[in-house]
């Protein structure tokens, strides 16, 4: 299966924080064909291991999130309106008019539509007002209570916006969920190169889980692992667009990025400042296969890797990513150019791994 393809596959998995299934037995299945085992938790994180030909030397753990952001009902109406709760950084500012998805059972999804004042009987002084969360409300089309029970919505059902994938120009491409369905493809091209040829170092592939509700997955497959290092797969928030006059100066389609500098700033006060070594090891990785690298510092932006890095005794930690525009939104936006850098980029480091180095600082 091409990359795009599995990307499509994987934007098109309804699994918000919480209620990953669809995408663990994705990940999983995929999965399996091309490592030495392969296992899911409790929490639901896939952890699978291809065996180092060094077994006495280091071991890695490689990462992505299965989990997208969403919403989830916190109130039934009597007339069959939805209220609703965000689960993850939702922007409230996109949520009038958009369509939606609840998953009222496994495998199992019903439409719905987030309302909004219609154009024509908005006051003027509304019309440029962001309505939060807690005005909104989904219209599933029913008109009480107990058909929208009937339809399976209860308290807790989850809701997503309506998965799609849509090709651009340029090998471009715009869909749901990009974030972070494209490391989890990623993390089925690594697997599959690496079967073929075994690293020295233990590799540990994981899809992780509930990153979008405070990241709670990959702390707990790491301190299940005890890896040496750390490689966590995430996109960074690209800021090319006519609407962001200053940024943190990257732009789609320049390449895979390394992250020097995260931190989240808001109620989350964590972050990452990767481990010097981690971050020579991947400019060097770069510099050896021609592959132009884009760094980034920014504000607002967290990761797994903030948690995995404070596991055990330390593990040393590096954020790679992909450029993305319109990130959180319905319609994130990519180039499959920089996705298939960072793959090349994921080999060449994972490859050249040493076995025996020594992490520890000063």
């Amino acid at each position: 299966m091409k990359l795009i393809e599995r990307l499509e596959k994987y934007c098109l998995t309804p699994a918000m924080a919480g209620f990953e299934d669809e995408m663990i037995k994705n990940l999983k299945a995929d999965l399996n064909e091309y490592v030495d085992e392969v296992r899911v938790d409790v929490l639901g994180n896939v952890i699978a291991t291809i065996k180092g030909s060094d077994s006495t030397g280091s071991s890695l753990m490689v990462f992505a999130h299965t989990d997208s952001l969403g919403m989830i009902v916190k109130k039934i109406e009597d007339n069959g309106y939805l209220r609703l709760e965000r689960v993850g950084g939702v922007p409230e500012r996109i949520l009038p008019a958009s369509n939606v998805i609840l998953q009222v059972a496994p495998g199992k999804t019903i439409n719905g539509v987030i309302g909004f004042v219609s154009h024509h009987l908005t006051p003027p002084e509304d019309k440029y007002k962001v309505r939060q969360i807690n005005d909104c409300y989904v219209d599933i089309g029913a008109t009480s209570a107990a058909e929208a029970a009937a339809a399976g919505v209860k308290v807790g059902t989850p809701v997503l916006y309506r998965p799609s994938f849509e090709k651009l120009i340029n090998n471009r491409v715009t869909a749901t969920s990009i974030d972070d369905r494209g490391g989890c493809a990623l993390l089925v091209e690594i697997a599959a190169h690496f079967k073929k040829q075994r690293p020295a170092v233990t590799l540990h592939i994981v899809g992780t889980v509930q990153e979008e509700f405070n990241l709670r997955g990959a702390m707990v497959a790491a301190a299940q692992l005890n890896p040496t290092a750390a490689i966590c797969i995430d996109l960074v928030a690209a800021s090319d667009t006519p609407d962001i006059p200053s940024g943190n100066g990257v732009r789609i389609g320049s390449g895979p990025v390394v992250g020097t500098y995260t931190f989240h700033g808001r109620g989350t006060l964590n972050g990452l400042i990767p481990h010097p070594k981690m971050v020579e090891l991947v400019e060097k990785s770069a510099a050896s296969k021609k592959i132009k690298l884009q760094r980034h510092a920014t504000l607002g932006l967290l990761t797994d890797a903030s948690y995995v890095q404070l596991v055990g005794k330390g593990v040393a930690t590096v954020d790679l990513a992909w450029p993305t525009r319109y990130t959180h939104s319905g319609v994130e936006s990519c180039s499959l150019e920089d996705l298939e850098g960072l793959r090349e980029l994921l080999i060449e480091v994972i490859g050249s791994f040493p076995t025996k180095e020594s992490f520890e600082r000063g």
